[in-house]
């Protein structure tokens, strides 16, 4: 594979200057990504070694990735876009710049659920969205999301602001499993039970249960797992031996998933080799990088996982479909302004 450094893979012009001309180029894909993974490097050189394709790359965020494909047009010389989490994937669809695509070898290997109702984008990895708690001042963790807006633990919870897309699709999902009014209810205690403002990401997080300005928190599992992999700033081997983690609501709906994935762009110059690539992310020998590289879940069934991921044991996931529960996150950020969920 050959791949621009890494400054320039953030620079405008790196694939723009192909828009005067045409940006088919044969043996060529042209990837919009915002995984920001450097392990996924091993995809790239893989695939290419496979198939002789070449992958030229754009990296930046979702948003900003997405406005650009809808203000290139039909001048796009994006053949894919990746990204995480579903809301974003819908976000994609909504905004016109994926397409539907034929393919048996990503109907029979993404289930359902994993995958846009209108095959315009496709799930490759997921993250387990669960509890984690401090164990040496939580003997009674929660169970199930529901449990964490129980008074019991008032002033002992954290989590990310209502503007990240983890928090957004959470809610969505516990809408679409419970409704909205249940939902409504359940996002005002949550709150209630803050121990601090929203702030920081996943890491931080788990960084609270250490520094002890949280005994319950919620992170999807990749962080976690990265963290027993190696040592990651704050979350050392013996700060990471006091925190406990429950897979919630295995009597109910099940842990609540998030998912990497991505689609054709609606003007793909190159959809022959784009169709190749997704297809290739969807074969065991990639499904094991996800998990192996970057600590996530496979999507397609059957592929074993890493030491890191099989670690935090057996559990049964939320089975909702993902498109459903993206269609809700408009219905989730009202209710976020409804109870002053920062």
């Amino acid at each position: 594979m050959t791949s621009t450094p890494k400054k320039s893979r953030f620079v405008l012009a790196a694939i723009a200057a192909v828009i005067a001309g045409s940006a088919y180029a044969e043996g060529e894909l042209n990837l919009y990504s915002s995984r920001h993974y450097d392990t996924d490097e091993r995809l790239y050189s893989d695939f290419t070694e496979k198939t002789g394709i070449t992958i030229n790359r754009i990296e930046g965020k979702a948003d900003e990735l997405i406005a650009r494909m809808q203000a290139e047009g039909a001048n796009s010389p994006a053949d894919i876009l990746l990204t995480v989490d579903t809301s974003r994937l819908e976000r994609a669809k909504n905004a016109g710049v994926l397409q539907s695509i034929d393919s048996d070898v990503l109907e029979a290997r993404v289930p359902s659920a994993l995958q846009d109702a209108d095959n315009q984008w496709f799930g490759f990895s997921q993250r387990a969205r669960i509890i984690f708690y401090d164990k040496t001042d939580v003997s009674n963790p929660p169970m199930d999301y529901v449990s964490l807006a129980d008074p019991a633990y008032k002033g002992m919870v954290c989590h990310r602001s209502s503007s990240n897309v983890y928090s957004q699709t959470l809610l969505s999902a516990v809408i679409e499993n419970h409704g909205a009014e249940a939902a409504k209810a359940w996002a005002q205690g949550f709150v209630d039970n803050f121990a601090r403002a929203p702030q920081g990401g996943d890491t931080d997080q788990l960084r609270g249960l250490v520094s002890g300005e949280c005994d319950i928190s919620i992170s999807n599992t990749y962080y976690f797992s990265r963290a027993l992999r190696r040592d990651v700033d704050g979350l050392d081997k013996d700060a990471m031996s006091n925190i406990g983690w429950v897979f919630p609501a295995q009597n109910a709906e099940g842990a609540h998933m998030n998912l990497s994935g991505g689609g054709i762009a609606a003007n793909a110059p190159n959809k022959d080799n784009a169709i190749k690539f997704m297809e290739y992310l969807v074969s065991d020998q990639a499904q094991q990088y996800f998990s192996a590289g970057n600590d996530e879940y496979p999507a397609v069934p059957g592929v074993g996982l890493s030491p890191s991921v099989a670690a935090l044991g057996l559990f049964r996931p939320d089975a909702v479909d993902l498109s459903k529960v993206a269609k809700n996150v408009p219905a989730a950020q009202e209710i976020f302004n409804q109870v002053g969920w920062e």
